[in-house]
This record gives C-alpha cells, sequence and structure tokens, in this order.
C-alpha cells in the first residue's frame, strides 16, 4: 500500500504519493565535490514511489551493498496534474514544502557511471528516498529565501539555500512537466548542496527548513 504524503497540520493529503522525480547537480559547489561538470540543463531521473520511507523512522539502506551517502535536498509535493507548464503554473502546483534524503549507492553509481548505464539501481532502490511531512502552502512562497540544514551528531554538514540552485524552482518544475505528466501526489525533489558524505551506521540526523521544520532522526546500529 502506498504511503500517503502527510502535512505538519496534521490533515493528510488527498492523493498517495507518485513518483518521486529528482534533478542532480543543481547545486555548482556539490557538482565541483564529486568531479563532476556543472550541467547546462537540468539532470532529471526518477525514484519510484516504493522508494519512499518515513524519515522520522530509524534508516535502514543495504550497507551490504556498499558505501551508501545522503544527500539532503527540499522535496515539493505537487498538488494539481500540469504537463508542460509554465514557470508560473509549474510554482503555483506546488502544494507544500518538505525535506528529503536522496540516499545513494555510491559505489554502484560510479560502476554505472562508468558503463554509460543509467543510475536507478544506485538512487531508486527501496527505502532510497526518506521523505518528511510537508509544510502546506497557501500562496507561492519566495524560493529564494529557503533555507535548509542537515546535521549529523550535532555537527552541521549541508547547507542550502533557493538562491544557490543552478535551476531554480519554478523553471525546474517546468521543465520537468515537459518531459513527465506531473499528477497530484508526485514529489520533486530539487538538488542537494555541498557536504554530502557516507551514512554510518548509529548516528543521528537533524534536519531543518525555513518556516519551522525541524526532523531528527538516526540510522539503525
Amino acid at each position: 500500500m502506498r504511503l500517503v504524503p502527510q502535512f505538519t497540520d496534521g490533515q493528510a493529503f488527498s492523493h498517495a504519493l507518485g513518483k518521486v522525480v529528482c534533478v542532480g547537480r543543481n547545486y555548482a559547489d556539490h557538482a565541483k565535490e564529486l568531479n563532476n561538470p556543472v550541467p547546462s540543463e537540468p539532470l532529471i531521473f526518477i525514484k519510484p514511489a516504493t522508494s519512499v520511507v518515513d524519515i522520522t523512522q530509524p534508516l535502514n539502506p543495504p550497507f551490504s551493498r556498499g558505501d551508501v551517502h545522503y544527500e539532503a535536498e527540499l522535496a515539493l509535493l505537487v498538488g494539481e496534474t500540469i504537463t508542460h507548464a509554465t514557470p508560473d503554473e509549474a510554482e503555483r502546483a506546488i502544494v507544500g514544502i518538505g525535506l528529503a534524503l536522496d540516499l545513494t549507492l555510491r559505489d554502484v553509481q560510479a560502476q554505472l557511471k562508468e558503463k554509460g548505464h543509467p543510475w536507478e539501481i544506485a538512487k531508486g532502490f527501496d527505502g532510497s528516498c526518506p521523505l518528511s511531512q510537508f509544510l502546506p502552502l497557501s500562496r507561492v512562497p519566495n524560493w529564494n529565501a529557503l533555507t535548509f540544514t542537515l546535521e549529523i551528531d550535532g555537527e552541521e554538514r549541508q547547507h542550502g539555500e533557493g538562491s544557490d540552485m543552478i535551476f531554480a524552482i519554478p523553471s525546474l518544475v517546468a521543465e520537468m512537466s515537459r518531459h513527465f505528466t506531473l499528477e497530484p501526489g508526485d514529489v520533486i525533489l530539487t538538488g542537494t548542496p555541498a557536504g554530502v558524505g557516507e551514512l554510518s551506521r548509529g548516528i543521528s540526523l537533524r534536519l531543518t527548513l525555513t518556516g519551522g521544520l525541524e526532523i531528527n532522526t538516526s540510522v539503525v546500529e
């Protein structure tokens, strides 16, 4: 049974969770830290709905498959069907803002990239998208003012700001809708800032987002 997105005010969204549409290398510093070129157009990929788990529950990624890396990201909840949308139409379709982790099997991804293969095996495995509740939106926010952080065992590892994104949220969502129809319940991950690293057993994580969202979670021992 698919998860149903939840809002921080206690309300459940009216649709079950759909696909998760993601963008890679949307922060220049992150692209550079992994020795990747800064893209000239969005690098889009998809995680299936089965990748999503409740971020507040202990994380249990498949450590047996190699290094697992964390990537904290701003998450958007789609509230209406859009296809080939304009940036204005795209941003009006967003009904919630939350946080997510894009967990990545980094060793597996490196092997796939060497062979020129798609990344889905490294990015779309079960549990690869721990997802928070969403702050409900009554109006379009100031995307550039959004700030989020990730701390591990009390030390800040990632700090992201909407103003630092290579592809701003309205144009990014519009571009995604050119390739995939976005439907109510779909989630969009908007890229991760610099500071990604290996996820270790037993660590504690704290994520925060402008507007009052705070999440505490941990990784299984």
